[in-house]
């Protein structure tokens, strides 16, 4: 019965990181790539869908950049609360935000993913508008 039992928890761990590792994408700004995974939710999976994609994202309030797609991905915004550098989010139904500092927010988004280790984040996205590609891992 252990025997089986440990059989069946490594079944379920082993299961859990290959769909972590199929929700896994690279996004590369500032000629730095990081690793994000994506949301378990029907907006990640429209996103995902469109990958491979580089969007010509614009700066805004010193902790974002910002890009308007040009179709609408499925939403179901949200009062996050607060927003973590790294945070890969959709702001209404169209527009794709990547949060390079953290802060609380009164605003409404619907998750995407969310950049695993986010540390050099803030550097690489620079000061300005900047080009970041999404990709498959």
């Amino acid at each position: 019965m252990l025997k089986l039992t440990l059989t069946f928890l490594l079944l379920i761990l082993l299961s859990a990181g290959a769909q972590a590792a199929e929700r896994a994408m690279e996004v590369r700004i500032g000629g730095r790539t990081f690793t994000a995974i994506l949301a378990d939710n029907g907006t990640a999976k429209a996103f995902s869908g469109r990958l491979p994609l580089t969007l010509d994202m614009s700066e805004l309030n010193g902790n974002e950049k910002y890009h308007y797609l040009d179709r609408s991905l499925p939403s179901a915004p949200e009062r996050v609360g607060q927003i973590r550098a790294g945070d890969i989010m959709l702001y209404g139904d169209n527009c794709v935000v990547l949060f390079y500092r953290s802060f609380s927010t009164s605003y409404r988004y619907t998750r995407i993913g969310h950049i695993e280790d986010a540390s050099t984040l803030e550097s690489a996205a620079g000061r300005g508008d900047a080009a970041v590609s999404f990709s498959q891992r």
